[in-house]
């Protein structure tokens, strides 16, 4: 392996050692009462150190969604048209209990996302992240209002079906007891999605 393959190995385990070992203390005494000097401590890291990794404190927490920021945009590139794609690997989401739909019953991932959706803070801070994904969709669209309208819905539509998947087992339902609702749902809403964008449809069929 060259040493800048190995270097940056060396810099994404730091990135997750840091976000691993500030989730767990978030989950054990609360995201506020947890200082950005106390992650660091047990990280074992500087907090200037820390800081070049992550600008915020509620960075710490979200770079477990760093991964998605891009993938909706690197999808509509892999179907016959965007929604398409979306729904498809959507729905394959779903059959994998993928934490990013919601539909998943896993202790540890019901925690982090009680923690999320709990906290103000990262909750304000995770509408940042769906503005650059949101961004990066609707560039991958083609650009211009149209493509920036289309990547909203899109872009909502997610969020929503994944909240209330997630809504839904956090209240003690199992996953696979709402797999199927959550397949109908998503099918409906892209459903819905197609038949309100065919012009951006026709266009990226033509483009292609």
């Amino acid at each position: 392996m060259s040493e800048t393959g190995l270097r940056e190995r060396k810099k994404q385990r730091m990135y997750q050692t840091v976000s691993d070992t500030a989730i767990r203390l978030f989950l054990e005494r609360g995201f506020d009462a947890v200082s950005v000097a106390d992650v660091a401590a047990a990280a074992e890291i500087s907090k200037p150190t820390l800081f070049r990794y992550f600008p915020t404190k509620e960075d710490l927490v979200l770079y477990r969604f760093a991964d998605h920021e891009d993938e909706a945009a690197r999808v509509v590139r892999e179907g016959p048209s965007p929604v398409e794609a979306l729904r498809r690997h959507f729905l394959d989401g779903l059959e994998r209990c993928d934490p990013i739909t919601g539909l998943n019953d896993d202790p540890e991932v019901l925690a982090y996302q009680s923690l999320l959706y709990g906290t103000p803070a990262l909750v304000a801070r995770m509408y940042g992240y769906l503005e650059r994904s949101e961004a990066a969709l609707a560039e991958a669209l083609g650009g211009g209002l149209e493509a920036r309208l289309a990547a909203g819905q899109i872009v909502a539509v997610q969020r929503v079906l994944a909240q209330e998947n997630w809504r839904r087992i956090a209240a003690g339902e199992r996953a696979a007891e709402v797999r199927g609702d959550a397949m109908a749902a998503a099918e409906r809403a892209f459903g819905v999605l197609e038949a309100g964008l065919p012009g951006l449809v026709a266009r990226h069929t033509e483009a292609e």
